[in-house]
């Protein structure tokens, strides 16, 4: 297995602290090789199996488990032993009931729990309940380029090449084992999709609607960074004849939660820069890996900019990042991006070789008065590694991998 740092050391900084460990994150990503990591992890640092109980749910010996069950067998183990036991749960929200399970254990037994799961119903008010805030989440995501770069042999390729396979491939971790195969690639992509659609949307959800649903995937998938509203996507369907004007914008909404629930999009509000409040209207949504939306809309080179946006805005998760859309009088800040201390103001665009170009780009963060970081990302080579009146210009690339 290949390594993850950026999620296995979260994992190991919370380890033994009182608190239950939450990865979640879409099908497929890589939550259950992590626990793997994590568990050599803990066998490097002389930690015995009979202290490490690792439990995929998906597995059919489990299928009938009830939480009661569940405890008591964990309670069993952990008594046994004079010693921590560390506890690894994958896909646990198909007990149910798991949360009460969970939590007893951590009151009344010496262990220290690990959990995944492919929904945001796992972090439900149940969970927020039982649990008491007594709980940290790790958020996975597909590959990030630079980690692209270390699970494919790419020796012959240039650096254009490799991050165009990038772009239209993306990260999901279990194709880097199909050879650049495209048909495999594509079936396999296939595969995690419908897995995530029938098990994570249409079961979890009960949808009623499943020609509705796909064609809002679709929607979403075709207009990542456009901004857009629920009214928008009714609107558009409806022209298009997709829908009918009786469809009502509660079911379009509740099915976009419905993906967004099972880490398919994310939406980013809009935030007035020089008002300083959030905005209500005209956020925009990015899809979690461009490879399952290539499969989606066929990998045509449209919405260059937008596609590199996506790439930016999912790299801003990994590093931690609360992302929003920035509104500065009349212009757009494509990103702004907090964490503890620091904010970061940022532009993407594909090149800023034209000079109209340049001026659009830079007037945005030229019009902000304040001293956070200003910094525009392109796929240029040349004229980046510059700096415009405190705005750096960076090659998006060579960002991705700093």
């Amino acid at each position: 297995m290949i390594n993850r740092p950026i999620f296995l050391n979260q994992l190991i900084n919370f380890k033994d602290k009182d608190l239950i460990k939450v990865i979640t994150g879409i099908r497929r990503c890589g939550k259950s090789s992590l626990l793997e990591l994590f568990a050599q992890y803990l066998k490097n640092q002389g930690i015995s199996d009979d202290n490490i109980l690792k439990i995929n749910f998906e597995m059919l010996e489990f299928a009938d488990l009830s939480y009661k069950e569940l405890h008591k067998m964990v309670k069993d183990k952990a008594d046994a032993l004079n010693s921590k036991l560390y506890v690894l749960f994958d896909e646990i929200q198909k007990v149910e009931g798991w949360e009460l399970a969970v939590n007893s254990l951590r009151v009344d037994s010496d262990v220290d729990i690990y959990i995944t799961g492919s929904n945001a119903y796992l972090l439900s008010s149940k969970l927020s309940t039982y649990l008491s805030g007594r709980y940290v989440e790790i958020k996975m995501q597909p590959l990030s380029y630079k980690e692209f770069l270390t699970f494919y042999e790419l020796k012959d390729m240039t650096k254009d090449e490799k991050f165009k396979l990038y772009l239209k491939i993306g990260g999901m971790p279990g194709l880097s084992n199909l050879d650049l195969n495209e048909t495999m690639i594509t079936q396999t992509l296939d595969g995690i999709f419908s897995t995530v659609i029938m098990k994570d949307v249409i079961n979890q959800a009960s949808v009623r609607d499943p020609a509705l649903l796909n064609k809002v995937t679709m929607f979403l998938a075709d207009n990542v960074g456009n901004s857009t509203s629920v009214n928008n996507i009714k609107n558009v369907l409806v022209s298009d004849k997709a829908i009918t004007k009786g469809t009502t914008t509660g079911v379009i909404d509740n099915y976009i939660k419905f993906l967004e629930n099972a880490f398919v999009f994310y939406n980013v509000k809009r935030y007035d820069i020089k008002g300083k409040e959030y905005l209500k209207t005209q956020g925009k949504y990015y899809i979690v890996d461009l490879g399952i939306r290539n499969y989606l809309l066929g990998a045509k080179n449209r919405d260059r900019g937008h596609v590199l946006e996506n790439v930016v805005f999912m790299e801003l998760k990994n590093r931690g990042y609360r992302i929003f859309i920035g509104k500065v009088g009349d212009k757009e800040v494509d990103f702004i991006a907090e964490k503890q201390d620091e904010k970061l103001y940022i532009q993407v665009t594909e090149t800023m070789m034209d000079e109209n170009i340049r001026k659009r780009e830079l007037a945005p963060l030229k019009s902000i008065n304040d001293n956070y970081e200003k910094i525009i990302l392109t796929t240029d080579t040349l004229f980046t590694n510059t700096d415009d009146d405190g705005i750096k210009i960076l090659n998006l690339v060579d960002w991705l991998l700093s």
